[in-house]
Formats: structure tokens, sequence, C-alpha cells
């Protein structure tokens, strides 16, 4: 028989140290087992949130409104509705929709962008390059040159002889008086100098007038009105308040009724609402005083005449402009 042999393994002891050092990081591993994950934070629906952001209104063009219509933004901003219309290829019957970006300006770009205009780079000096050592002067040409010598030279009067007498004594004797006449008289010095002439005040403002003879029922207001009403009889003659073309005459605008406005210059614009007759058509040069429309009660409670002045499309009191009654 063959001698089975056992080999028995002997692990050697465990000291207390070792045992709870695993004890202690069993626990802390479980410990973090047992932790709710940290939140997390999906940064892509931020991102898609900052993109959808509504974009600022870019300078020179309007963001429409709900209720806003190409007239009504048009009178406010001072300007033609025909050239609005153009600038933003809107053709008749010029609807719009909210949200839509518009040019108030002929020098704004179509898309929406301030246009950018480039600059040509200034170019830097040229470096002027001299010697260190100084340069001879450049000699001078040899007339020049004689001429400077001859200059200097101091020469001593040429002596003569002459017999004595009294024609030669007096002769030698006498002064020679300056000549006065009528060249001396008209020097430059003596004749005055021109009067400045006077610089004329040079004026672009309209002059204005009252655009109706009807008593004034109620004055300027921000808050309220934005103009001056006129209480009168159906029919009174509405009169253009200054010079200028007829760029609107119709009923487009809400609260207006039948409305004439007239641009004066690039600067100021006249409005005549609640008309019953327009006399003018849009295009028409206007003068002073002349009549336009026929008072009356559209889109109104009464018959009354709305008469405004806008200032670069703001309305401002028509007082401070007209002349005093």
């Amino acid at each position: 028989m063959s001698a089975i042999y056992r080999f028995r393994t002997f692990a050697p002891p465990v000291s207390m140290p070792v045992l709870s050092s695993a004890l202690v990081a069993a626990f802390l591993l479980s410990a973090c087992m047992s932790q709710p994950p940290a939140p997390t934070e999906e940064r892509g629906a931020a991102l898609r949130g900052t993109a959808t952001a509504v974009p600022a209104t870019a300078a020179g063009h309007y963001l429409v409104k709900r209720g806003d219509t190409l007239y009504r933004i048009a009178l406010e901003h001072g300007l033609d509705y025909r050239d609005l219309a153009a600038w933003n290829g809107i053709p008749a019957p010029y609807t719009i929709r909210e949200g839509q970006s518009l040019r108030i300006a002929a020098s704004a770009s179509p898309g929406g962008e301030t246009p950018v205009q480039a600059k040509p780079v200034a170019a830097a000096p040229l470096v002027e390059s001299r010697p260190l050592d100084p340069q001879p002067a450049v000699a001078a040409s040899p007339v020049a040159a004689a001429g400077v010598a001859s200059a200097a030279v101091k020469r001593e009067p040429r002596g003569g002889k002459e017999p004595y007498s009294d024609e030669a004594y007096a002769r030698l004797n006498k002064v020679q008086e300056p000549v006065r006449g009528p060249e001396a008289a008209k020097s430059p010095e003596s004749a005055p100098s021109p009067a400045p002439a006077a610089a004329i005040a040079v004026s672009d403002d309209p002059v204005w007038a009252w655009p109706t003879s009807a008593k004034l029922s109620s004055p300027f207001s921000e808050a309220g009105s934005k103009g001056l009403d006129f209480a009168g009889k159906a029919g009174d003659p509405v009169l253009a308040a200054a010079d200028g073309k007829v760029v609107y005459a119709g009923a487009g605008l809400r609260g207006y009724g039948e409305l004439v406005i007239v641009k004066h210059n690039a600067t100021f614009l006249s409005a005549y609402a609640h008309n019953r007759k327009i006399l003018v058509r849009e295009g028409q040069q206007v003068s002073r005083g002349q009549k336009i429309a026929e008072m009356g009660n559209t889109d109104a409670d009464s018959v009354k005449l709305h008469f405004e002045i806008r200032k670069q499309g703001k309305p401002v009191d028509p007082a401070q402009f007209l002349p005093k009654r």
C-alpha cells in the first residue's frame, strides 16, 4: 500500500489591528452605496432654453406688436407709410404680423442687422531718415552772392567840385518834401476796411398757422389727448398749418376717422383727424392756410378737429409752435 500523506495548511493568526481595518473599510463602503446619487444637470436643456430667448431689436428696426398697423407705425416714427412699405417689401394692402421686424430707417439693413461700414486702415507715416552728420548748407548762386556782397560793401559818395554860387548853395541845401496828391490820399493804410457782411440765420422749421378758427375745446396732454381738439360745426374748413406734402389721406388709423397727414420736413408732421370730407390726395403739395378738409365727426362722438404736431414721430404740444391768437 502506498502511503498517503495529508498536508494541512495552517493560516497565520490574524492580528486585531488588521481585522479592525478591514471592518472599517467595509462599513465605509456600505455607507457610500446607501447614499442617493448626486443630482446632475442636463446642460443641453439649459442651452436650449438660452437659444429660445427673444433677440433684442436691432437699431433702425421696429418689432411689430399686437394691434399695430403699418399706418400707425409710420405715424409714430414720422415716416411716409409708402416708404416704410417699400423698405420692407410689403405690398398693398400692407398686412403685417405680430413679431415681425420692420426696417424704419433707409440706412438699416433688411436682415435686421446694423450694417458694418468698412473703414480703410490709416497707414503709418513714413519715417524720415536723416544722416547723423549735418549737411552743409547749399551754396548760393554766384549772381545772388555777388548781389549780397555788393549790397554789404559801403561805397563813399562821389566827390565833385563846383564853383560857389547862391544857386548851387541853395540846391545843395534844399530838403526834399514828400509828394502829396490823390494817390497818397488813397493809400491802403488810410482806406477804411469794408464791414463784414451780417450772417443770415437760416432755419428749416416750418412757419405755423392755426388749422381752424373754431374754439379750442381740449388742450394737449401727455396722458390723454396728444394734440388739440377744436369744437366746430360740420363742414367748417380745416386748413394746412404749414407748407408741406400730403403723405396720408384716408381712414386706416383706428380712432382718427378720416385723417390727413402732412409732412413738412424731415422733422415735423401734422395730423388732422375726424374730418367729414378730405379735399387733398396723397403726394400733393399744400400751402399754409390752404383748405385740405371739412370738419366732421368720423370715429368721434361729436363734430371736432383733432390736430397734432409730431416732431420726429413723437407728439408735441402744438401751442408751443402756433402763433398767439
